[in-house]
């Protein structure tokens, strides 16, 4: 497969994968609400947050989306986006490589972009992802280019259409996203119509269907009956008559009558044509029809289902409740969205969205809402590694995921943690209606603290059993760490290998002396954590062994020095 090559690519991406492992360190005054939440959020460069995250995410995320710095050459005002072609490209590889490792089998990454880095991106996420796991690229409207609007000079276009890049971390394995729609009020639909001098098809109602009488049956593809019926004083009105009738307003009569307005059309169906033969062949001159039958597809699958054809050529009914629904009190028609997503109207009163200012980079929540509800479950972990604003994290919170933000800008202290606060404390911003937002919840606010190992090359003083004992598991296994319910010597059993750790002389939560050293007294320790666990061979890492060479072959024991076995990817 084709890759990208730059000039300094594997000196570049070596220095910047070197990034040291960090300890997250909470900062309890930026924190608020349930302290027992998992949402996190954290401040500081997000290669060594993503690496810091690694022993205890690994394999966990579920959707990530990012939105980073689009290289465009303007300076914004919270964050640099005018970094240099090659630069850009050696920041974005290893964190894309990080962003990967988090991802779940089933996960998926979106990434927003522009037309400057676009295509170097893909090209960077076929090498990372690999092209097999490129799913789409979505075409988002941000802004309208009428007036002044929509930037742009000299020989150049105004833009107005951003990029989303998708990939899965396992094609093979991702479940089919959730159908997402558009919904636009019909009133409003109606009205732009109107102006656009577009006709707008649903203008009949069926205010009363009728009588209905059996005259025939026929059979559908696969043999299944059909059963056709004449009626008889029904009714069908204009919306127009409608509204002089009861005197309402366009708005209220749509409102009113959506349950029985339709148009007539003339679909490709196997069902159409039998039906018409029937109705032909037994001589019926009736005006309008209805059929009943089971479909075995479809929404309707399983349950007697009702058709009407109208008029000599069967023009069947097409329902405005079929594409529509109320939403709020307001009925609205849905349009299943594909790869081209509008959302100018959205981005127009983005600047009151969680009372924060974020100038050239704040997202509709809208936007951000419409991918979590195609990629995501209540429960399901999403993460943001430029996270900006914060909206993504406000977005998850008020859709009922778990979450971890990634900021390196004081936009962290500025930004997200008041308009995280205002999501806990329940405001009424951008989704907050749309999915009945009341409050609640809580995040944690976290700092980079220090590294796992000092200038020296030795273990932190600071660094705890349970934080070693993660990154030890993770080197070892590339799984993340799950913390025992209770101390222990053991760190799991991953294919047939055990893991033990001696450190801080810690044993069955006491400190003992020589609790470090492998000796006969500690291997007797760690047997009796591993209790009944199967395994083939045991590596315990530790500061020195005693224990002899017989002793440890009959065990089938490997042992690890620390600091020196202990590796940093």
């Amino acid at each position: 497969m084709p890759i990208l090559k730059w000039l300094t690519r594997d000196e570049d991406i070596k220095k910047a994968g070197k990034a040291e492992y960090r300890l997250l360190k909470e900062e309890p005054k930026y924190s608020y609400g349930d302290k027992d939440t998992d949402n996190m959020i954290i401040h500081g460069d997000n290669l060594e947050a993503l690496k810091a995250l690694l022993p205890f995410y690994a394999g966990q995320v579920k959707c990530i989306y990012i939105d980073p710095p689009y290289n465009t050459g303007s300076a914004f005002e919270h964050y640099d986006d005018n970094l240099e072609h090659t630069t850009w490209l050696s920041m974005m590889y290893p964190r894309l490589e990080l962003l990967r490792d988090l991802l779940r089998e089933d996960g998926c990454i979106f990434i927003q972009i522009d037309d400057e880095e676009q295509a170097y991106l893909k090209v960077l996420c076929d090498e990372v992802f690999g092209r097999d796991n490129f799913i789409n690229m979505i075409s988002v409207n941000m802004k309208n280019i009428a007036g002044a609007s929509g930037g742009g000079e000299d020989k150049r276009l105004k833009k107005s259409v951003e990029y989303i890049l998708i990939y899965a971390k396992n094609y093979q394995v991702i479940e089919a996203f959730k159908p997402v729609y558009l919904y636009s009020p019909i009133y409003k639909l109606v009205e732009d119509y109107r102006d656009a001098k577009k006709s707008w098809k649903y203008t009949s109602a069926l205010v009363d269907k009728g009588n209905k009488k059996y005259i025939a049956s026929t059979v559908d593809g696969d043999g299944n009956e059909i059963k056709i019926y004449e009626r008889s004083g029904y009714s069908i009105k204009s919306i127009s008559s409608l509204m002089e009738e009861y005197s309402l307003t366009e708005k209220e009569a749509y409102k009113r009558f959506a349950h029985c307005l339709f148009q007539t059309a003339m679909p490709q169906s196997s069902i159409r044509p039998r039906v018409m033969a029937k109705v032909q062949e037994i001589g019926s001159s009736s005006e309008l029809f209805s059929i009943e039958y089971i479909p075995k597809t479809g929404r309707n699958r399983g349950k007697v289902y009702e058709q009407f054809y109208k008029g000599e050529s069967f023009r069947l009914f097409a329902w405005l409740k079929d594409v529509a629904t109320e939403i709020n009190g307001e009925i609205c028609k849905k349009d299943l969205l594909g790869t081209y997503w509008d959302v100018v109207g959205e981005t127009k009163n983005l600047t009151k969205e969680g009372n924060v200012v974020f100038n050239n980079g704040k997202k509709p929540e809208m936007l951000i809402s419409r991918i979590l509800e195609m990629a995501t479950k209540s429960g399901d972990w999403v993460l943001d590694s430029f996270l900006g604003s914060g909206t993504t994290a406000a977005v998850a919170h008020k859709m009922g995921r778990k979450y971890i933000g990634i900021e390196l800008g004081e936009q962290a202290t500025t930004h997200c943690q008041p308009r995280l606060k205002s999501v806990i404390d329940g405001e009424q911003s951008g989704i907050s209606k749309a999915v009945n937002w009341q409050g609640g919840g809580g995040y944690r606010f976290y700092e980079l603290g220090d590294t796992i190992f000092d200038e020296n090359g030795q273990i932190n003083s600071g660094i705890t059993y349970e934080q070693l004992s993660a990154h030890l598991w993770f080197y070892e296994t590339k799984k993340p760490f799950n913390k025992p319910k209770h101390k222990s010597t053991v760190l799991g059993v991953h294919k047939g290998t055990a893991y033990a750790l001696l450190y801080n002389g810690i044993l069955r939560d006491k400190r003992v002396d020589g609790g470090n050293v492998l000796t006969s007294k500690t291997l007797d320790v760690i047997k009796a954590d591993l209790g009944n666990a199967e395994y083939d061979k045991l590596i315990v890492y530790g500061e020195a062994s005693r224990l002899g060479t017989t002793r440890m072959r009959e065990n089938n024991i490997e042992f690890k020095q620390t600091p020196y076995d202990i590796k940093v990817k």
